[in-house]
C-alpha cells in the first residue's frame, strides 16, 4: 500500500484481495456476534443489558439517553432483540457475500453507533482511570473503509453482478459505444 498523489488528490492503492480479506473477516466477526444475539439468553435479557448501563457514575445525559432506550425497548423487548439479531445477520451475510456492501456498511455504522451509545454507554462509565471508549465505535471505522472502497467488487457478488454497491442497480457504463 503506497500513497500516491494523483490529480491533486491523495490515493492509496490497496489490492482487491486485501479488501476482500478485510470484508470477509469483518463479516465473520459480525456473523459470530449475530449468532450470540439469536441465543435465548440475549433475547430474554435484552432489557437488562441496556438497563445495566444506567448508573450514578455517568453524566446525567448518558443515563437519560439509555433510560429513553430502555423504556422504548420495554414496549416489546423480544421484538427489539430479534430486530438487532436480524440486522446483524443481514450485515454479516452482505459482508461475507459482498453484496450491497456500501449500503450495508452504512447500516452497520448506524447499528454500531446505536450499540455503542446504549449497550456500551458511550464507552462509559465515566470515572477516573477508565481508558476504554468501547469496541462498537471502532466498528464505525471498519465500516467506513468498506463503504469508501469497492470491497464488494473484490471476490464478491457486487463485482460479479456489476452492482454499484449503494443499491441493486447495475452500474451504467460511462464508455461510448
Amino acid at each position: 500500500m503506497v500513497p500516491i498523489l494523483r490529480d491533486g488528490r491523495l490515493n492509496v492503492s490497496m489490492p482487491r484481495t486485501w479488501l476482500a480479506f478485510w470484508r470477509i473477516g469483518f463479516g465473520v466477526i459480525w456473523l459470530v456476534d449475530a449468532w450470540f444475539k439469536w441465543q435465548p439468553a440475549f433475547v430474554n435479557e435484552f432489557v437488562s443489558y441496556l438497563s445495566g448501563n444506567i448508573s450514578g457514575s455517568q453524566p446525567a445525559w448518558v443515563d437519560a439517553w439509555i433510560h429513553f432506550w430502555v423504556e422504548t425497548v420495554k414496549i416489546d423487548p423480544k421484538l427489539f432483540a430479534y430486530l438487532v439479531a436480524l440486522g446483524e445477520t443481514l450485515i454479516a451475510l452482505a459482508l461475507l457475500f459482498g453484496v450491497g456492501v456500501r449500503l450495508f456498511a452504512v447500516l452497520g455504522s448506524a447499528l454500531s453507533l446505536i450499540i455503542w451509545s446504549t449497550g456500551e454507554a458511550f464507552g462509559g462509565p465515566y470515572t477516573t482511570g477508565v481508558t476504554d471508549i468501547g469496541a462498537a465505535i471502532i466498528y464505525v471505522g471498519g465500516f467506513a473503509l468498506l463503504a469508501l472502497t469497492q470491497s464488494g467488487y473484490a471476490v464478491g457478488l457486487d463485482g460479479w453482478l456489476g452492482l454499484n454497491g449503494w443499491s441493486w442497480r447495475k452500474v451504467q457504463s460511462t464508455e461510448s459505444s
